[in-house]
């Protein structure tokens, strides 16, 4: 394995094991406004902006203003819900950070939630300082699969596609990632269907990332 420069971290389902959670919290705001959900799949939420989604879910009854009617109701049961970050850390998540930090590797946060959350999780968990840039996909026009987050991390960290790992785990990330140029590693999904065929490694636990990193090749 070479060794790269920078490290590029999805947040949820990579740094914490949110994704169970989000579900559970869907099915409920979607059942409290009687919308049906059941003719996409679990993974169909995961990795990507879910304002995008909203066509798909209304299908024949989707209009810009209902969609917008239920963005804002949707924003308002999140904001009443909030997750649990502290309960949601994968126990590895330091180990990771602390490794390539010692190892001098550039570190970049570049996930599709949007920055408050992201920013909540980061201080309760107590991982802020471990990161060079924090990205969020609400900052962008186009969400992943779209590579512009990733393509915006690199630049700030002033490294080439060559030279960066991305540490994901749904399609839409994998995908993102590798239209950006760069290298990818997937935390392995038994739960929730995801296609993880695109990306060019898997590996179950990110402690089991950082035993390759620790043997690279030039």
């Amino acid at each position: 394995m070479k060794k790269f420069k920078a490290v590029i971290f999805d947040m949820d389902g990579v740094l914490v094991d949110t994704e169970n959670y989000y579900s559970k919290r869907r099915t409920q705001f979607f059942d409290q406004i009687n919308v049906s959900i059941a003719h996409l799949k679990p993974s169909d939420f995961i990795g990507g902006n879910m304002k995008d989604l909203w066509p798909r879910i209304l299908q024949d009854q989707y209009e810009p203003t209902r969609a917008q009617s239920y963005i804002k109701q949707y924003n308002d049961f999140k904001a009443k819900t909030p997750l649990p970050y502290e309960k949601l850390l994968f126990e590895d998540a330091h180990f990771i950070l602390e490794f390539l930090k010692k190892q001098q590797v550039k570190l970049a946060l570049a996930s599709s939630s949007n920055r408050a959350d992201i920013e909540r999780c980061l201080s309760v968990n107590h991982l802020a300082t471990y990161f060079d840039a924090v990205l969020s996909g609400a900052d962008f026009k186009k969400s992943k699969p779209d590579p512009a987050i990733y393509e915006a991390a690199m630049a700030t960290l002033g490294v080439l596609p060559h030279e960066t790992l991305v540490i994901e785990d749904s399609e839409n990330g994998i995908i993102s990632a590798k239209a950006a140029g760069a290298t990818v590693f997937a935390i392995s999904d038994a739960r929730f269907g995801m296609n993880q065929s695109k990306a060019d490694y898997r590996f179950t636990s990110l402690r089991e990332i950082v035993q390759i990193l620790k043997h690279p090749k030039n």
